[in-house]
């Protein structure tokens, strides 16, 4: 199994949220930007308003597993960014998935064949 690739620097989080699109749902909010490469790379945001540290790290769990059983069915080649909103910690997991997948439809990442 590969291992995520991960944002990390501040000014990369910074570019795509300005430069990048969006798709908005009541679980997540998706920013995307083509980085250029051979593959995707994920960075994910929780606020603090959200809960404390044991909430935002489920959170930010559940976020990556739902992008990681994705990620066979998307293009590569974009950074992307999952921002949590209240619904993330407690919704369905059946739900949050299909958010991400319609967020991800919405912003052309899904496979032209896996629509």
């Amino acid at each position: 199994m590969k291992k995520t690739v991960s944002i990390k620097e501040n000014r990369t989080f910074r570019r795509i949220y300005s430069k990048g699109r969006s798709a908005v749902t009541p679980f997540l909010v998706l920013y995307c930007r083509p980085n250029g490469r051979d593959h995707n790379r994920l960075g994910v945001t929780v606020s603090t308003r959200l809960g404390g540290a044991v909430v935002r790290n489920r959170a930010r769990r559940r976020l990556r597993e739902v992008y990681r059983l994705a990620q066979p069915r998307m293009k590569q080649g974009y950074d992307i960014i999952l921002v949590a909103r209240g619904r993330t910690v407690n919704g369905p997991c059946q739900k949050l998935t299909a958010a991400f997948d319609k967020a991800c439809g919405q912003l052309g990442l899904m496979k032209e064949d896996q629509k």
